[in-house]
């Protein structure tokens, strides 16, 4: 069956409204993976693909809201959520700009990647400014579309053996200007965001800064690649 990604609910009454369209056979997943379930399935995560990032440890999903920090930067604030129900939750994967790669390539470790925020459009960002919480590297989005630079570069890196990023790994996302890995915690927000959990980058490799792919639209590999 071959169908579009635009008009999916994936959760409830959650639309992708925001998901370029693509007439192709995709994959939906409407709920955290597990290890069996994963393990399955083993789909291949390609550019364009809308998900959300679980932070293993905690179970949080990586979030977005135009909310700006009250301090630091003041940029558009980046948190952990506890609720898988939440449209603010999904990311698109992007490429670089300037390069080759376009939608429904595969994306090896060691990749260059950024991660836009669907509802808002700006880019998971992260720079010098101390987090709110912890005082560690600040994780922020900023600017939007065509408006990019290298504080949106995060570098892709799968534990284990794997070579290309599928939806049953766990990743690290190292960003590329300041070398913090991206990285969650229990500490949460009071006010505004309260119940959200201060996310932000360290710059030690840790077992609590691994996250996985977990709810989402899976693009399937393009056709020149998997032929």
């Amino acid at each position: 069956m071959r169908t579009s990604c635009s008009s999916f609910p994936v959760r409830g009454d959650e639309l992708l409204e925001d998901v370029p369209l693509v007439v192709a056979p995709i994959h939906i997943f409407k709920s955290s993976p597990s290890p069996a379930s994963a393990a399955s399935e083993g789909v291949e995560i390609t550019y364009g693909t809308a998900l959300k990032l679980m932070h293993e440890k905690t179970k949080f999903r990586l979030h977005s809201h135009d909310v700006p920090y009250g301090s630091g930067s003041g940029q558009q604030s980046v948190t952990g959520f506890p609720n898988v129900d939440d449209s603010n939750s999904y990311w698109v994967v992007r490429p670089e700009p300037d390069t080759s790669a376009k939608q429904g390539d595969t994306i090896k470790s060691g990749t260059i990647i950024r991660l836009q925020h669907m509802k808002t459009r700006k880019w998971l960002h992260s720079h010098l400014h101390a987090s709110p919480i912890s005082g560690n590297l600040e994780v922020s989005c900023f600017g939007g579309e065509g408006e990019s630079d290298t504080g949106d570069y995060w570098r892709l890196e799968i534990e284990g053996t794997g070579k290309i990023w599928k939806q049953d790994q766990r990743i690290r996302l190292q960003h590329v200007d300041t070398g913090g890995y991206l990285h969650s915690h229990d500490k949460k927000y009071a006010r505004i965001a309260g119940g959200q959990q201060e996310v932000c980058g360290v710059r030690d490799k840790r077992a609590d800064n691994v996250w996985l792919a977990a709810e989402g639209v899976y693009l399937p590999v393009s056709e020149s690649k998997s032929s």
